[in-house]
């Protein structure tokens, strides 16, 4: 944390290195924001916003009603009800996004982009597929 709050100055010993390994990590950070958001823009139903100087995507996911009224016999907001199904069927956890006052009759979900980029393309295949046969199952 010392390295954030007081960096190296160019001309110290360590500055060239701790800006390598700086820059590495900003554009890690990048390529995975935009693997996200291009992975999640290409699933039918979702839509999804830049990343922009955060760790995580909020995307937009539109819900069938069938779905939708599935959750509400369960007292359960469909968001709610939508991630928990990623969970169970998946492994993939997402936070839903009735827990951050989205606008009502709208449905959104925040996800990580923190993941090396192998393994967050491997949950945007489970997510995909589980997406797919969701939109089946409750069209």
């Amino acid at each position: 944390m010392d390295t954030v709050v007081n960096p190296p100055k160019p001309g110290d010993p360590s500055y060239e290195q701790w800006l390598q390994e700086k820059t590495d990590v900003l554009n890690s950070l990048k390529k995975r924001a935009a693997l996200v958001r291009e992975a999640y823009g290409s699933i039918e139903g979702i839509k999804c916003n830049e990343v922009q100087g955060a760790m995580y995507a909020f995307p937009q996911i539109e819900l069938p009603q069938r779905a939708i009224e599935k959750a509400m016999s369960m007292n359960q907001e469909p968001d709610f009800f939508y991630a928990m199904q990623l969970l169970e069927s998946t492994g993939v956890c997402i936070v839903p996004g009735c827990g951050f006052g989205q606008k009502r009759g709208t449905y959104h979900f925040r996800t990580t982009i923190l993941p090396q980029t192998e393994l967050m393309k491997e949950m945007l295949d489970r997510f995909k597929t589980f997406h797919m046969r969701f939109l089946e199952e409750y069209k």
